[in-house]
């Protein structure tokens, strides 16, 4: 027997349950009162919602009307590394309260020592070549045209 359930918790908070044969598996805790969007009627504590209502809230309520927003595509990323205005644009609007902002191209010989954007770049650089080291194999640490490379060549690194 398979069913959908969610399981409220005061305020608007819900878990979406999942079962499957005999067991349960539990989805992710999220604010239902976006439950117009997700096709839940009423958010009571045993009420079952639909398939692709359960869908978009695996998905953490990123299923947008347009699908996959910009940023995560390639008309929203820039062929030299990094994100482009257009992917910058949509990862705000799919992030309220971020502060992503444009690459810091400006060679490190023509930046001001200390000033917020050497900093930045500075910051970029060192988390960057740490997560280059760490978390990509041999292949993608030498190849050129990896996003991780492009990426600490557009920044100067």
């Amino acid at each position: 027997m398979s069913g959908i359930g969610i399981q409220t918790r005061g305020s608007g908070i819900a878990r979406v349950h999942k079962k499957e044969g005999g067991s349960t598996k539990p989805g992710l805790w999220a604010n239902i009162n976006r439950r117009k969007k997700l096709g839940i009627s009423r958010p009571k504590s045993k009420s079952t919602i639909s398939p692709e209502a359960y869908k978009n809230m695996e998905r953490g309520f990123k299923a947008k009307e347009g699908g996959t927003p910009a940023w995560q595509r390639k008309e929203g990323k820039n062929p030299e590394g990094g994100l482009n205005k257009k992917g910058i644009a949509s990862y705000r609007r799919e992030h309220p309260g971020s502060h992503l902002s444009l690459a810091v191209t400006t060679k490190p010989s023509k930046l001001k020592k200390g000033s917020k954007s050497a900093n930045r770049r500075k910051s970029f650089c060192s988390r960057m070549k740490g997560m280059k080291a760490k978390l990509t194999s041999a292949k993608t640490a030498h190849d050129p045209n990896s996003r991780i490379n492009k990426s600490l060549r557009k920044w100067n690194c």
